[in-house]
């Protein structure tokens, strides 16, 4: 099987001067799961090369075994030291694609028109995807075939608004992912704050925040094994 991860490549936080970016956690915890499936993992994002760390995902509060298992993983960090630029890749060359959050996405991969143009081709070939904590707000431009909103209908979650309190954000981002998901119709349903929380609605996998990032890449690969045992 073969995954495409999406990092962002945006690393400024509104105009606070402060830096963003991918969230570690849920780089690692899923490259980890993928890589014990023996999956084959690319790395993308829309300028290509080394996307941005969010710097506060690795602070001591934040490090966990899978992010330092991932810093100290000389193939891992070369990996991410060269990642494809999101418009050169094809949802054809893969089985499933897989979205960390952190808020860098919530600027640049929600107004991209190639990572919209890969979401929606993955779907409609029958493949399987998964986006966690802000990533959902990735799907805010993407519609299905009739030019209805991707997720009108659907069962998601997201970052919630009491996480982005809480984080005190709610002011600098430029929307936020449960009012968006909401008002595109889906159906937003969420956890306590900081708890994992996935959920699936057909071929569609959300994780709610960070903690949610190692079992919502365990709903993707249950997902693709699904998927695949059932063709012909």
């Amino acid at each position: 099987m073969k995954v495409l991860i999406v990092l962002t490549s945006h690393d400024e936080l509104g105009d606070t001067g402060r830096k963003t970016g991918f969230w570690l956690e849920e780089l690692a915890a899923p490259y980890y799961r993928f890589k014990e499936a023996g999956w084959e993992i690319t790395l993308a994002s829309p300028k290509g090369g080394r996307p941005p760390l969010d710097p506060k995902s690795n602070e001591p509060g934040f490090q966990t075994e899978q992010t330092r298992r991932f810093e100290s993983d000389a193939e891992a960090t070369a990996a991410l030291s060269r990642t494809v630029r999101l418009d050169a890749v094809s949802a054809d060359d893969f089985d499933t694609v897989f979205y960390p959050g952190g808020h860098g996405p919530l600027w640049d991969l929600a107004e991209d028109p190639h990572s919209a143009r890969l979401i929606e081709t993955t779907l409609r070939a029958g493949k399987p995807l998964a986006l966690v904590c802000h990533a959902p707000g990735v799907l805010r431009h993407t519609v299905n075939a009739d030019g209805t909103p991707l997720v009108r209908g659907k069962k998601v979650t997201g970052f919630a608004n009491s996480e982005e309190d809480g984080v005190a954000l709610t002011d600098i981002v430029p929307f936020l992912v449960e009012d968006e998901l909401k008002r595109l119709g889906g159906t937003y349903s969420k956890t306590e704050d900081w708890a994992p929380y996935v959920v699936r609605d057909g071929l569609l996998v959300t994780g709610q925040n960070p903690a949610s990032s190692a079992p919502a890449a365990d709903a993707l690969v249950a997902l693709v094994t699904e998927v695949t045992s059932a063709r012909p």
